[in-house]
């Protein structure tokens, strides 16, 4: 990828921003939907999960635990369902302009970044009103934790987006795994009710990880975490997952960047 210089930060800031305004232009509420969307299915799985289910009685500050699980998800699915389209949409510029192919597809993902710095500023209103356990260490792990799913979601990008150039199939079959990412990462469910066999598993998936640590120092210290079930050398696991699949995105969407033109 070409270095990124004065002018690609330039190039990069101002689709960053323009992504973001475009995507609630013309709408009455505008920019206060990138809140009320966590919000929302927030509203309606603590009310079924919490207060018909009952799965919240086996977790301190569940309505916090809740919501911070579902704000990390949400922007990792966002980040991703619309990043893997970000070169086919941005088809007319990227034929027009001499330009980094990648910029358009990391300011997509860091345009939801937008809405996740905004929603967990709300989330972090919402803890302290309910006196959850917030660990002075949460100031150093929740922006290295911002930007462990930020890298995650930035190399599912790079290779659903040039797959995406080819396979239009790829956004269909992505939506239904994430759907079952959603249901496969403990979000609504303690891990208490899951076999003790299989949490280590559930939590070798990075975002599994991610946001069991976010738990951890925001919320409860008797959050379940990697660190606490398995060995020292396994919590590396999750990071090494990240940095491989980083690596093989880059070279495919490095090999694949120069045809896009051709091929949209």
């Amino acid at each position: 990828m070409r270095v990124f210089n004065r002018r690609n930060y330039y190039l990069l800031r101002q689709l960053v921003i323009t992504d973001f305004k475009l995507r609630y232009q013309g709408s009455v509420l505008g920019y206060l939907w990138s809140l009320l969307k966590p919000l929302a299915l927030f509203s309606v799985l603590y009310t079924v999960f919490s207060q018909v289910l009952r799965f919240g009685d086996a977790i301190p500050f569940y309505p916090a635990y809740l919501l911070l699980g579902i704000v990390f998800f949400t922007f990792f699915a966002e980040a991703t369902n619309n990043g893997l389209r970000a070169i086919v949409d941005r088809g007319d510029l990227i034929g027009k302009i001499s330009m980094p192919k990648y910029i358009v597809v990391v300011s997509t993902v860091f345009s939801s970044l937008i809405n996740l710095i905004i929603n967990l500023g709300v989330v972090m209103v919402f803890i302290l009103a309910t006196n959850a356990v917030i660990r002075p260490a949460a100031l150093l792990v929740i922006p290295v934790l911002a930007v462990e799913v930020l890298v995650f979601s930035l190399a599912i990008v790079f290779l659903l987006s040039a797959l995406y150039v080819h396979y239009r199939d790829i956004a269909y079959i992505w939506e239904v795994v994430v759907q079952m990412m959603f249901y496969a990462t403990p979000i609504i469910y303690p891990l208490i009710l899951v076999p003790e066999a299989v949490r280590p598993f559930l939590l070798l998936s990075p975002l599994a990880q991610i946001i069991q640590d976010a738990r951890d120092v925001l919320v409860t210290p008797q959050t379940t975490t990697l660190s606490s079930i398995i060995s020292l050398e396994a919590m590396l696991i999750p990071f090494v997952f990240i940095a491989g699949l980083g690596v093989v995105a880059v070279w495919y969407f490095r090999r694949k960047a120069p045809y896009f033109a051709e091929e949209m």
